[in-house]
């Protein structure tokens, strides 16, 4: 069974910078993509980053330039750093494999406002 723990979020300013992590346990290969997701009030969840050994790491043109994806397999934690972050960011984000397992986290509230 897989799970993943996602923490790191909060309330920050427009232009501000939050770092995300995940905590995946069960049986996620090293090898096996991961992802970022996020689900604003109102729309569907979409697909942010994804992280794999075999590809450069995506991204949604919406972040691109400013989030970067990492992971550390030894800690089997996936990290998402955001900056300059916008209103438009403000979302549940989650972590997932790409394509994702049926089970998904709690999430974590990222809130950009002044």
């Amino acid at each position: 069974q897989v799970q993943f723990v996602e923490s790191g979020g909060g309330l920050v300013q427009p232009g501000g910078s939050l770092r995300l992590s995940c905590l995946a346990s069960g049986s996620v290969s090293s090898s096996y993509a991961m992802g970022w997701y996020r689900q604003a009030p109102g729309k569907q969840r979409e697909l942010v980053a994804t992280i794999a050994a075999v590809y450069s790491p995506y991204y949604a043109d919406s972040v691109k330039g400013r989030f970067t994806i990492s992971r550390d397999n030894a800690k089997k934690t996936v990290y998402l750093q955001m900056n300059s972050l916008k209103p438009e960011d403000t979302a549940v984000y989650y972590c997932n494999g790409n394509p994702a397992f049926l089970s998904w986290g709690q999430g974590t509230q990222v809130t950009v406002s002044s």
